[in-house]
């Protein structure tokens, strides 16, 4: 049993299929069957039951996975940190973001890619939790995310707090108004950013809270994933929001209002995270440290 074999086996376990992995693999199905062949052979157990040409795991193969996922990762780090010693920054830094937070990117994308011209990037969005499991997957090296979030498997770096603000249109008559206040909001029509998956808290359960703090039940009219949505639904007229002030940076301020927060203030937590245990590579570590330069501190 070696290296590939392992990243083999792990293909067709992620495939449920030899042709697919086979695809995936860029070779042909008889010797990626032989392999799989040679290593059951080898351990002396079967890793799949066969469904037709679909696949299943064993127990063993559970487990064989699970190791060979952790082995493969440890081959990657090991690959990077040594071909790393010695030479200057290059390769593909992936990073994501939630579309709330990406404010923090451009700027430091740009001085990075002056300092640094043979790194490229790969930039994913999502939410917190989505973002999570992409590291967790070692889909990407580092997240920009919004807490609350489970950080018992992240290292993490912390950004300044964030306000939130209210935004309504400049159609609902409110030019000269700077401030609303929380039973003002209450009253309106509000669309928030989406609920989080059970049992997880997120931006939208941080604002209800703020409500319940007060004793008010507010009129959520819609819920949505997308910031950039919600404005325009805002801009339109159908409703107000809440938002932590940086998001609005990223969009055009034209036929919208912001408005502070009279008397409450809502603060959105907010960091960049990576694996705890998977060795970071050094264009990802220097990336890292953009955020500790004192200039680059804001958004």
């Amino acid at each position: 049993m070696d290296v590939k074999q392992l990243h083999y086996f792990a293909t067709i376990a992620e495939e449920g299929q030899i042709t697919r992995a086979a695809k995936k693999l860029y070779m042909a199905q008889p010797p990626l069957s032989q392999q799989l062949k040679l290593l059951e052979q080898e351990l002396g157990v079967s890793l799949f039951e066969r469904h037709g040409r679909e696949l299943k795991l064993t127990e063993a193969g559970h487990v064989l996975y699970n190791r060979s996922k952790e082995i493969l990762y440890k081959v990657n780090d090991t690959f990077t940190e040594v071909t790393e010693t010695g030479e200057g920054l290059r390769g593909v830094l992936s990073i994501g973001s939630v579309k709330t937070c990406f404010c923090y990117i451009p700027e430091r994308m740009k001085q990075f890619r002056n300092q640094y011209p043979n790194v490229s990037f790969k930039l994913i969005e999502g939410d917190s939790f989505r973002l999570a499991q992409y590291l967790k997957d070692r889909d990407i090296e580092l997240a920009i995310v919004r807490k609350p979030l489970d950080m018992s498997e992240f290292s993490s770096y912390p950004l300044p707090n964030d306000n939130f603000v209210a935004v309504v249109s400049d159609e609902w008559g409110v030019s000269g108004q700077e401030k609303i206040s929380m039973d003002q909001l209450a009253d309106l029509p509000l669309m928030l950013l989406h609920r989080a998956g059970v049992g997880e808290l997120g931006l939208y359960e941080l604002v209800l809270d703020h409500f319940a703090q007060h004793n008010l039940q507010p009129n959520v009219i819609c819920e949505c994933a997308d910031a950039a949505m919600l404005l325009s639904l805002v801009k339109a007229g159908v409703g107000a929001t809440l938002l932590p002030q940086s998001t609005l940076k990223a969009f055009p301020a034209y036929g919208l209002k912001v408005l502070e927060l009279e008397d409450t203030m809502i603060q959105s937590e907010s960091a960049v995270i990576w694996l705890k245990d998977r060795h970071l590579s050094k264009h990802a570590t220097r990336f890292i440290e953009s955020f500790q330069t004192e200039s680059l501190v804001s958004p």
